[in-house]
């Protein structure tokens, strides 16, 4: 078939026009003056310039396909209703943006305006964090005061379905839409568990969840801290009230004679990226570099996070640091900065790997849509990678599911029957009773972390060696 000259050259404007210039930046600009002065005698003859023109004409050449395609579809599919210049053009766009990472996205323009919206610390749904791994829609942390965790869910099972529609269909903005909605309606999700290759279809009602910060403030009991006292506290996310609320934890622990601090960031999904680094100016030095962010663009996208200046109270009991695969973003950049800065143990499982700098752009000319662009990796401050990597245990833990359903459970104990509670009261975390006896070392061997880092580190990697060690890779999947 023949498309029209002047089909083409509609089409092409109206990418133009979305796009910009190509090689250029986003939204719209003119041609800068350079492009039009002439090049100087045998300018043209140089591999330089030849390269140039080369890798311009080849954009140019890919637009080109595209619009002659574009055009095909309007001309050729069945149904004219369904190619419209807006319709394929965002397809375009999604398609675009989903196959560079799992993290970026077209976001139409309801998706966009309520991403803009101010929850005040609540929202309406089942009460998970979802993200994409190993090319899968799968369940990051699940929260114990929802629904979803009172069902059984647990983080690391993989979405195969949200309603009667497949996850690989979905882009994660579309698939966290559908999991959001009013207080009392149903929700149908077909999960996979890694573990077990179990297939589970769970039913789920939607309710208001409220987000919890700082949670489990105590001195932990006897048979996980011996005579010793040992504080233990359980950040779920990290928000505006976080660093407050630890604040406040700390120093009624450190009144009550806290000798050793237990964090746990399990299951932790992340949150404000400013409040995870304020909360590892609670535990080192003030003006310290915690984080990097380092991206193409060095004066937009680079850039370096430091503990808040000025006196505070000082923190230097010996601490360790829980982490599982449900631990990312966030929880990540805790772990790696006091991990790096020799500040603190970090027990369990390697962590998620999401440690990543998304921006939300909005596309001009488009009736209020936008994308979800990665521009940036995070850096600990030694310099490693958390994206794709995750942070990796000094002493490795691992829990078997049983021992995470358990996990789950013994989290939201204060909404359990008597019955349910005599079921789990009983259990050890062995995650848990590993950070215990790696501090118990190191209050016995100085009190100081350096001995904690030589010789409880030391007797931790031993131990490990056995069983529990090499379970970690089936667990961790």
């Amino acid at each position: 078939m023949r498309i029209s000259q002047r089909s083409l050259q509609r089409t092409a404007c109206l990418i133009a026009l979305l796009l910009g210039p190509v090689g250029g930046s986003t939204g719209l600009a003119q041609e800068s003056p350079e492009a039009t002065v002439p090049a100087e005698p045998g300018q043209a003859d140089k591999p330089g310039a030849k390269g140039a023109k080369a890798a311009e004409d080849l954009g140019f050449e890919q637009i080109e396909i595209l619009v002659h395609v574009i055009e095909l579809i309007r001309q050729e599919y069945h149904d004219e209703s369904r190619v419209t210049y807006q319709r394929l053009i965002d397809g375009a766009l999604e398609g675009m943006l989903a196959n560079l990472d799992p993290h970026c996205q077209f976001m139409p323009k309801e998706i966009f305006e309520q991403m803009q919206q101010d929850t005040g610390g609540t929202y309406d749904g089942v009460g998970i964090t979802i993200a994409f791994r190993n090319e899968m829609l799968t369940i990051v942390a699940v929260r114990e005061e929802g629904p979803a965790a009172r069902a059984g869910v647990l983080a690391g099972d993989q979405i195969i379905k949200v309603n009667d529609i497949l996850a690989d269909k979905l882009g994660l903005a579309e698939a966290m839409e559908m999991m959001r909605g009013k207080p009392g309606q149903p929700l149908k999700l077909t999960l996979r568990r890694p573990a077990n290759n179990e297939l589970l279809e769970i039913g789920l009602v939607r309710e208001v969840i409220r987000e919890a910060t700082v949670t489990d403030v105590m001195l932990l009991p006897s048979r996980y801290a011996a005579e010793r006292k040992m504080g233990y506290l359980r950040l779920t996310q990290f928000g505006e009230s976080t660093v407050k609320e630890l604040v406040d934890a700390l120093n009624d622990l450190e009144q009550k004679g806290m000798e050793a601090l237990v964090m746990d960031l399990r299951n932790n999904p992340g949150g404000l990226l400013t409040a995870a680094v304020n909360t590892c100016g609670e535990f080192v030095p003030p003006d310290t570099v915690v984080l990097t962010t380092e991206g193409r663009n060095a004066s937009r996208n680079s850039k370096t996070y430091r503990t808040p200046p000025g006196t505070r109270h000082v923190r230097s009991y010996p601490m360790a640091i829980l982490v599982n695969h449900g631990s990312a973003s966030g929880a990540e950049v805790v772990s790696g900065a006091l991990q790096d800065l020799n500040r603190a143990l970090v027990v369990g499982e390697t962590t998620f790997g999401k440690g990543s700098v998304q921006q939300i752009i909005p596309v001009p000319n488009s009736e209020g849509n936008a994308i979800r662009l990665t521009t940036a990796r995070y850096y600990t401050p030694s310099k490693r990678t958390i994206h794709e990597h995750g942070v990796e245990p000094d002493i490795v833990s691992t829990l078997t599911p049983q021992d995470e359903r358990n996990l789950m459970t013994w989290f939201r104990r204060d909404t359990l029957s008597p019955q349910e509670l005599k079921k789990i009261e009983d259990w050890e975390d062995r995650q848990l009773a590993r950070a215990a006896d790696s501090l118990k070392g190191a209050l016995l061997f100085s009190g100081s972390y350096a001995g904690m880092k030589g010789a409880s580190a030391k007797s931790a990697r031993t131990a490990t060696a056995g069983p529990e060690k090499e379970a970690a890779p089936a667990a961790a999947n």
